[in-house]
Parts: structure tokens; sequence; C-alpha cells
């Protein structure tokens, strides 16, 4: 198919929110990108592409130049919880998708914070019986309400502009301990089978351990975006993950994977 016909498909059918996460993964992708190209690969008008990059500036996402946009990039630099929600908006959900069915009726849960979290969320009003443990206050906030769903936050200190609790001093840690978690759900900003699980924050890591320690299973969701990169501090080791759910990873990638213990998931 031409590169046109591609990008009537790309830009047909789309709400706002998927055009933008899609505009930028392709700057993110190619590093650069102008508005000809862009207004090509998704066919719509340049004005709404304008519009498009103008909110994702606004969002901090990308630096917009004359005629077009570039990648931003910051080491040690991580998106809040608005910025992060365009990003891979549509692998999030189906990683959620298949994460849900790793959970029954009955279940006591651990969801970490996150947007892919936040997905996993939305997913479980048809369950019964759940425990839900968790340190994000948008997902305690949206299950709150519902009638065969016991929700326990976790306290801390709030994190600004991630909504969510994190750990001061041992607080979060002693306040688990006792106890115990069928799931824990756990979200990452980078992965390697070296590196294991990683984040840019010291007390994200301090906490996302606590969770790990009271749980049976550790579930790790975790998009294609994040794997061959690592963040500041390791929150859990490659032999600490039991199931590891993704959208897309190489076969070689997988089996290495699976032959170091870990489970995997690929969503369709």
């Amino acid at each position: 198919m031409s590169e046109v016909g591609d990008s009537a498909l790309a830009g047909a059918g789309l709400f706002v929110e998927e055009r933008q996460a899609k505009i930028l993964e392709y700057v993110e992708e190619h590093r650069k990108a102008t508005v000809a190209q862009l207004c090509l690969h998704f066919g719509v008008s340049s004005a709404t592409i304008r519009n498009d990059l103008r909110d994702l500036e606004n969002r901090r996402l990308i630096i917009r130049t004359h005629g077009g946009a570039m990648v931003k990039t910051k080491t040690g630099f991580e998106l809040d919880s608005n910025q992060k929600q365009v990003q891979n908006l549509e692998a999030k959900r189906r990683i959620a998708q298949a994460a849900v069915r790793q959970i029954e009726d009955g279940d006591t849960v651990l969801l970490d914070t996150g947007t892919t979290t936040l997905e996993l969320a939305r997913l479980l009003a048809d369950k019964r019986n759940l425990t839900v443990v968790t340190n994000d206050l948008e997902i305690a906030r949206l299950l709150e309400g519902g009638d065969s769903l016991q929700v326990v936050l976790m306290g801390g200190i709030l994190r600004k502009g991630f909504h969510c609790t994190v750990s001061y001093g041992n607080s979060q840690r002693q306040a688990l301990e006792g106890l115990s978690v069928d799931k824990a759900f756990m979200g990452v900003n980078s992965f390697t089978l070296k590196r294991g699980a990683s984040t840019p924050d010291i007390r994200h890591a301090e906490t996302k351990k606590s969770m790990i320690a009271i749980a049976t299973t550790v579930i790790l969701l975790c998009d294609s975006s994040k794997f061959g990169r690592t963040s500041f501090v390791q929150f859990a080791r490659s032999e600490e993950i039991d199931l590891l759910i993704t959208d897309g990873l190489p076969e070689a990638e997988q089996r290495k994977l699976e032959e170091n213990g870990i489970q995997v998931i690929v969503a369709e």
C-alpha cells in the first residue's frame, strides 16, 4: 500500500488523544518531523497537525520548531501522569486487557501507580469480591464506587504531578508488613534482563520494593518502548518477576526471558 494510503488509514477514525499519541511516537522514532510529513503520514490537514503539536508542546512532550517538531529528551527525566496518558495508549489498553485475564474473583491484588495499571483498573467492574491495594489516587477514586471491591489505599508522601503516594523512610514497608496479596501488577519506566526493572525516583523505587515483598506473584506491565532502557534506580531484579505482559517483543528476546524463568504474554 502506498504511503498516502497508509496515511488515510492512520488518520481515519482516531480520537484526538489517540492521534496525538501516534504523532508523539512518530516524532520519537524519527527524532524530528515536519508538518508536511505528519500531514502525509496521518492523512489530516496542516491545521490539525499544528493544533496537535501545540497541545503536545503545552504538555512538554515535544519541542516545536519552525515547520515541525523535534523529540524532547533529558537524562533521568520522567513524564508526569498527565503527560504519560497520551503515550502508547493503544498498547497500554491491550496490555491491560491481557492483564485482567490473570485476575480471578476473590483475589487480593496490588495495583502499582501508572497509566497502564489505571487502564487495568477500568476493566475490574465485572470482577467480584476483589481487594485492591494501591498507592494511586486515581485508581482508588475510580474503584471506590465498586459494590464488590474493597480498596486499601497506601499512605505516604504525595508525589506531586503523579497522583500517588511514595515511601517516607520505612513508612510504607512497615504499613504493608503482615499483608499478603495474590498478584502485584507493577508499572515500569525501563527494563532489561541484566538490570531488571527500574525507575527514575528513589522513593518510588522503595515503594515498589515494598509492594513486591508482599506479593505471591509479581506481574510486570511493560509496553515495548520500555525495553532496552535503564533508569536511575532498580526496584526489581529479573528473577523477582514471574510474568511480563507486553504489546510486542522479538521472539529472540522472549526466549531469553523465558529461559531466565520469566513467563511472557504478548497482548494481541
